[in-house]
């Protein structure tokens, strides 16, 4: 293996490693908020929020050159998690 593709390698893992430890953190938050919407009876799921979140990370990918169908189908992907966490919590409370 060439230095040149072990250094894109180094590079791509470090990069993997920090979107773990950034989704952790933002699972830690999205777990507080569900358990002060269920402390609030608040519904686990926001759809407008949801909506305001997309369309602003589409264009967040818009502005850094990413394909914003891919952002949105990642957002999708963690909103749905995040929505099942929190029926959990409320699921769990009765």
């Amino acid at each position: 293996m060439t230095d040149k593709l072990q250094q894109y390698r180094q590079s791509i893992n470090n990069i993997d490693a920090a979107l773990v430890f950034m989704l952790a953190e933002r699972f830690k938050i999205t777990q507080a908020v569900g358990e002060y919407k269920a402390a609030n009876k608040l519904p686990p799921a926001d759809p407008n929020r949801e909506k305001e979140q997309i369309e602003r990370l589409r264009q967040l990918a818009s502005d850094a050159n990413l394909d914003p169908e891919f952002s949105e189908k990642f957002l999708r992907f963690i909103i749905n998690e995040v929505i099942r966490h929190h029926e959990q919590i409320r699921g769990g409370e009765g």
